[in-house]
């Protein structure tokens, strides 16, 4: 008897080592995908600062105002006043019903 002849039961199946190794290869290109992506935002944020270093207060106070000029009334939620800057303790459901 010849050892292709024989059926041990130590033998792996091949479909399940197929299987295991696409999920290894799986989770190996999705660790690596988000290595990849997280030095691609890292990079990014350094571009970033580099850029807003270089920009004179004058430079930042424009984009500041066009940042904060930009959004729409039905994006932003609304600002309830809760007596802080009136002295008379405004309500804070007024601020909703006008």
């Amino acid at each position: 008897m010849t050892i292709l002849n024989s059926n041990s039961s130590y033998a792996a199946n091949p479909p399940a080592i197929r299987r295991a190794f696409g999920i290894f290869l799986a989770r190996l290109a999705r660790f690596i995908n988000g290595w990849v992506a997280a030095m691609i935002a890292h990079r990014e944020y350094q571009a970033n600062l580099v850029v807003l270093r270089s920009f004179s207060d004058r430079e930042l106070k424009d984009i500041a105002s066009i940042g904060v000029g930009s959004a729409k009334p039905w994006q932003t939620p609304p600002r309830l006043d809760c007596g802080s800057s009136n002295p008379g303790g405004a309500d804070a459901t007024s601020a909703i019903g006008d």
